[in-house]
């Protein structure tokens, strides 16, 4: 077996049995490894993902990120044709953010003879919230974290708050499940103006991505109140995202850490989702409460 092609010391693989040479030809075949999985098109958000991974690892123990456009959890008329695919730019991020392998498979690698016929199923909770808008998306998102699993064998794997639904049934899953991998939620980074850093961004044009400032201000302002109670929490956010025409509200919720019913005290979060233009974004962010 050819050994797999290096960017500098970043070995980038593209098949399972490439994949496969390049963990055991590691000193992390004898540690411990850790696993970013991403669509591509990474950002500064993407690389504080790598670094959380490498500062969770020793030395001798491997960072591995996943570069993969997963057709299964986008539904027609996504924009799985027009996802940025910046994958030169990506491996610098990886490389100048600590792994040491990328793997990206291409869609036949991945769904050999095509859609699976067995997928994971997310629950009731991938029914709500994103999955209302977005049906069988998280069936998509937890089938490939599933093979991903099983292909990488990680330890750690690590996910941004951004995506929080996805990383509680990606929690879930892996404790159902029992797949043996711990999952680690890291912080959401911003831009200056507060707007989420997503791949998506890049579609926003100057107007579209002033506007959507709005949906970070709403969470600022939600969870400001939230010694007032979670009514008041809920109307300080709306009144922001009312107030920015440009914005097509899909849903503004306050739930649990786990995404049940709120709280009457303690920590919550605060969830929001709309339309720019034809870009959808996705936020959120944590809120105590206390009885209003």
């Amino acid at each position: 077996m050819t050994n797999p092609p290096a960017v500098g010391r970043l070995v980038v693989v593209r098949t399972r049995a490439e994949l496969s040479a390049a963990l055991e030809g590691t000193p992390a075949h004898a540690g411990r490894v850790a696993l970013v999985p991403t669509m591509g098109a990474l950002h500064a958000g993407h690389a504080a993902l790598v670094a959380t991974a490498r500062s969770a690892m020793r030395a001798g123990d491997a960072v591995v990120v996943s570069v993969f456009v997963n057709p299964l959890q986008f539904a027609p008329g996504e924009d799985l044709d027009r996802y940025p695919r910046t994958f030169d730019a990506d491996l610098a991020v990886c490389a100048d953010n600590g792994a040491d392998i990328v793997f990206a498979p291409s869609v036949e690698e991945v769904y050999p003879g095509g859609e699976p016929s067995v997928t994971v199923h997310p629950g009731p909770l991938g029914s709500v919230l994103e999955g209302t808008s977005r049906p069988g998306h998280y069936r998509g998102v937890l089938t490939v974290v599933a093979k991903l699993f099983g292909l990488v064998r990680p330890d750690l794997a690590v996910f941004g708050q951004k995506d929080y639904q996805q990383l509680v049934l990606v929690r879930r899953m892996a404790a159902d499940l029992c797949m043996g991998v711990q999952v680690v939620g890291a912080d959401t980074v911003r831009e200056t103006t507060g707007l989420a850093l997503s791949s998506r961004n890049a579609y926003l044009d100057p107007q579209e991505r002033a506007a959507s400032t709005a949906l970070s201000r709403a969470l600022r302002a939600g969870a400001d109140r939230g010694h007032l109670g979670a009514g008041a929490v809920v109307a300080a956010a709306r009144e922001v995202l009312a107030a920015e025409p440009r914005l097509q509200v899909d849903y503004l919720a306050l739930t649990s850490v786990d995404l049940d019913d709120p709280p009457a005290s303690g920590e919550a979060r605060l969830l929001v989702a709309a339309v720019v233009g034809s870009t959808r974004l996705i936020d959120n962010t944590a809120v105590q409460l206390s009885p209003g």
